[in-house]
């Protein structure tokens, strides 16, 4: 696995995917699940099995990504989402965001998304992200501007 180190935007992540036969009518598939996440520490990096099925991923902060961060930290249930692609039925995780939209733009295709709750020391590390760069404000323009007039001004 490659050697990623945690600082205020990126955060190492190491994981396994599990598989589980299921039966859905009359037919078997396959439902994945992600399993044994273990978050990088310096102190402890050690520990981190590293196994031939596990993956070592890092979770990284965009700043122009910080209202995503925001509305998934104020949510009911946050999450972190993992694309991975599947080939021949094996999934590969190809990327871990805490960015719903980032996610949700690879659900078509070969991709499957999974998530995982995320865990409370990366809830307040991404906090602590959001606190030094401050909550990104999302300006929209009007449309038009002076001298434009609309349908209804009748002219």
């Amino acid at each position: 696995m490659p050697e990623l180190r945690k600082d205020e935007s990126v955060w190492p992540i190491a994981f396994r995917l599990v598989s589980e036969e299921k039966q859905i009518g009359r037919w078997t598939t396959l439902a994945w699940s992600v399993e044994d996440v273990c978050l990088y520490d310096e102190d402890k990096k050690d520990d981190v099995v590293q196994s031939d099925d596990g993956y070592l991923l890092p979770l990284e902060l965009y700043r122009d990504e910080r209202t995503e961060y925001r509305f998934n930290l104020s949510s009911q249930d946050p999450h972190l989402f993992f694309v991975c692609e599947e080939d021949n039925e094996q999934l590969s995780p190809l990327l871990v965001t805490a960015a719903q939209s980032v996610a949700s733009s690879y659900m078509d295709g070969d991709y499957q998304v999974l998530h995982i709750q995320i865990p409370l020391q990366v809830q307040a590390w991404m906090e602590a992200f959001i606190g030094r760069h401050g909550e990104l404000i999302e300006c929209r323009r009007k449309r038009g501007g002076k001298g434009k007039k609309g349908r209804s001004s009748g002219n």
